[in-house]
């Protein structure tokens, strides 16, 4: 079938395979949450260490704000060793492993550890951010405490930490049957859009006409959020996820500059001489119109499922059209956050959107506005994609004994 009038996933020929009977399921998603309390606690923690740069300034590497980034990449990992443990000595009992907890089981190092895929990949995440620290920490013994955040360890930490926070929703849409796993994927999916343009900042200075951290936002947001609707395929989803992405930008808008000037006053550190009454750097880059979009991308679906419409261009079109809308709503977000000029003290627009550009000229406008049609097009494109490998994730527990016979 090729109509969204069906339960068929776009992209898909066949509907997703069954996922387990509650029965089979753990009661608890304990480890999955902790995992989500994790990348939450990296996503404060990043917060507060880029507005202690901004208000304060270098510091030694053992700040609190530090501290609670690393907390929070030790927390999922350990959680994720639990379970693959846990998988583990189940497997060993004779146990069949539930793919509903976590995804379906990874052998690894020949068949030593069953891993379930999410935290497989929640957990190497966490490792290699925590092996990147030590990077870090080599690199400032070597050059000095930075300030910057597109350093080589900066750019790897990002991306571990962002590894974990995928392997985060893997686990959650592992089990979206149950409602934990729906609540968690719609939880830990914000986190995501929010932490991932930081990567982004590795392509700083390879054009001067487009912004990486606009092209990420458009991408990650839209795509992010198109994924887990299809995933889920469930009405609400994508304006769940815009509730809580907005929900968590205006924690951060409080928390960050509080927490930074808290700290210094604890330490006994003075404030930047000229530092300005600018918007805390991380969350003023969150799309703030996300609500809009989503609503867009709600009536979009609704549209195709009633209409029939080919689920082989409608994920096209509704990232065309929603990746259109991220791209514009950052300019009025930056005009608005700026104040029509340019960023200052650091603020104003920092983890997304055009930084630092004042107005709103209309070749600015056609050139954002094909730059979200292009890449909201490709992250349409990728999000139905990766809802059908989502989907797929989840096999039958019966499947997953059958293949473990006949793989032993």
């Amino acid at each position: 079938m090729d109509s969204l009038s069906t339960p068929t996933l776009p992209g898909s020929d066949q509907p997703p395979p069954p996922v387990s009977s509650p029965t089979r399921q753990l009661p608890s998603g304990a480890g999955a949450f902790t995992v989500l309390a994790g990348t939450l606690t990296s996503l404060i923690g990043i917060s507060w260490d880029i507005e202690w740069h901004v208000d304060v300034g270098p510091d030694t590497f053992f700040t609190l704000s530090h501290l609670l980034l690393y907390s929070g990449s030790a927390i999922a990992g350990i959680a994720s060793l639990v379970m693959v443990l846990r998988a583990t000595f189940a497997q060993r009992a004779g146990h069949p492993a539930d793919p509903a907890v976590g995804g379906s089981p990874v052998r690894v190092f020949g068949g030593t550890f069953t891993a379930p895929l999410g935290y497989l990949v929640s957990g190497t995440g966490a490792a290699l951010f925590l092996m990147y620290g030590l990077m870090d920490l080599w690199w400032h013994s070597l050059y000095g405490f930075d300030a910057v955040l597109n350093s080589p360890p900066h750019v790897a930490l990002f991306i571990s930490i962002s590894l974990t926070m995928v392997g985060s929703i893997i686990v959650f849409t592992a089990a979206r049957e149950q409602l934990w796993g729906r609540i968690g994927a719609i939880v830990a999916t914000p986190v995501l859009i929010t932490f991932c343009p930081l990567t982004t900042y590795a392509f700083q200075g390879l054009s001067q006409t487009i912004d990486p951290q606009l092209a990420g936002n458009i991408f990650f947001s839209v795509c992010l959020t198109l994924t887990v609707a299809l995933a889920l395929r469930r009405r609400g989803i994508a304006l769940s996820i815009a509730a809580v992405l907005g929900v968590m930008q205006l924690f951060l808008w409080w928390f960050s500059p509080w927490a930074a000037k808290w700290y210094a006053g604890y330490v006994g550190l003075p404030l930047r001489d000229n530092l300005m009454s600018a918007a805390p750097v991380l969350p003023s880059g969150i799309p703030m119109f996300m609500l809009a979009v989503a609503l867009v991308i709600e009536v979009l679906l609704l549209l195709g499922r009633r209409q029939g419409w080919s689920g082989r261009w409608l994920p096209q079109l509704i990232g065309a059209v929603a990746g259109t809308l991220v791209s514009l709503s950052m300019l009025l977000q930056t005009s608005l956050v700026s104040g029509g000029g340019g960023g200052g003290g650091g603020g104003g627009g920092g983890g997304g959107g055009p930084m630092g550009q004042s107005g709103t000229s209309a070749t600015t406008l056609i050139t954002d506005a094909l730059l979200g049609l292009v890449i909201g097009t490709l992250a349409g494109y990728l999000g139905s994609r990766f809802a059908v490998l989502l989907q797929l994730n989840t096999v039958s527990a019966e499947s997953a004994d059958s293949a473990d016979q006949e793989g032993s």
